[in-house]
């Protein structure tokens, strides 16, 4: 068998954890620095019934839009910019011939090899050198209106501050553009294997607790509906629940698919946190967050290989002491998470 193919894909997971009322918690500032999700999943033990503040928060949620035939240049007109764009790049993952077509600044993709295959683009839409009527502006506009005009269909989303202003909706009128809601589900686990774990002890320990890898790949299992049974006449799965764990008799999992800026996620991981402010059975919670696979970055700026795998997730796991894990997860071609 050849090396390359007996060699497992590489997979990266970093975990961490902290306590989500510490000043210095920067939570909210790795749900920022992931901005493109298209999946969230949160998970409670010992849950039926979901209280009615984050049933609100599910149902506020927030709109996203589809436009159709959009031409790329429309994204870097001052207009577009001052109407949306407070602060905020351009990234564009381009083939070689497109690269070479634009004639526009670049670095090769680090992951297409000795011989680059594909290039990334980045433009500072709110540099102070790109203002209107300047030479980098209009030479922008230039390569990507007529020199190598580009038109592709696009999700937007925008958080709306309660300014007054245009709107997508209204902005892209002339376009082809749909609002569409983000697909809510709700689902009863009932007599599921819980991993038991500790929020002080990421590592876990023989009959006291499970690490926090083999919670992230017990979670794997129940967000895909993969069973716990170990049965041994199973062509799909052998897979069983990590040691030591328990059966919680109910556990409610929700998910949410569409395009989920951060904002509204971190409003839904504060009320998650706000769930043990009673006393509750569940000694813990998981949020987890799904990238779109094909994305051009992964968290911040960084480059995500989407042409091979495409994985890049997160998950929280709140404790009742509010303590949390984060884990961050990427696939074969991406840097490590921040």
């Amino acid at each position: 068998m050849p090396a390359q193919l007996a060699r497992a894909p590489r997979h990266l997971l970093v975990c961490e954890k902290g306590h989500a009322r510490h000043p210095r918690s920067r939570h909210a500032a790795h749900v920022r620095d992931h901005a493109y999700s298209c999946r969230v999943s949160f998970l409670i033990p010992e849950c039926a019934l979901l209280p009615e503040v984050l049933k609100s928060t599910i149902a506020d949620i927030g709109e996203y839009y589809l436009v159709r035939n959009l031409s790329i240049h429309e994204l870097v007109t001052h207009e577009f910019i001052d109407a949306f764009v407070k602060k905020g790049k351009l990234i564009l993952s381009v083939d070689k011939d497109t690269y070479e077509e634009l004639g526009l600044q670049g670095r090769p993709s680090r992951y297409s090899g000795k011989k680059a295959m594909r290039y990334i683009i980045t433009i500072d839409l709110t540099d102070a050198g790109f203002h209107p009527e300047s030479k980098k502006h209009n030479r922008v506009l230039w390569a990507l209106k007529e020199k190598k005009p580009l038109e592709f269909d696009f999700l937007l989303a925008w958080y709306n501050t309660g300014a007054e202003g245009s709107t997508l909706m209204s902005y892209f009128s002339k376009n082809q553009i749909q609002a569409l809601k983000p697909k809510i589900t709700f689902s009863t686990l009932r007599d599921l294997q819980c991993p038991v774990l500790q929020s002080n002890d990421l590592q876990g320990k023989p009959e006291e607790s499970c690490s926090t890898e083999e919670l992230f790949e017990w979670l794997g299992a129940v967000l895909n509906q993969v069973s716990l049974d170990n049965n041994s006449s199973s062509f799909l799965s052998t897979y069983c629940c990590p040691e030591p764990n328990t059966v919680v008799e109910k556990a409610l999992l929700c998910t949410i698919t569409g395009f989920i800026i951060p904002e509204k996620i971190i409003q839904l991981l504060e009320q998650l946190c706000c769930y043990f402010g009673e006393p509750k059975l569940a000694y813990w919670l998981t949020l987890t967050v799904h990238g779109f696979a094909d994305s051009p970055v992964s968290w911040r700026e960084s480059e995500h290989g989407f042409h091979k795998g495409g994985e890049n997730l997160y998950n929280f796991v709140i404790f009742r002491n509010l303590d949390y894990w984060l884990q961050m997860a990427v696939g074969a071609h991406d840097d490590c998470p921040p």
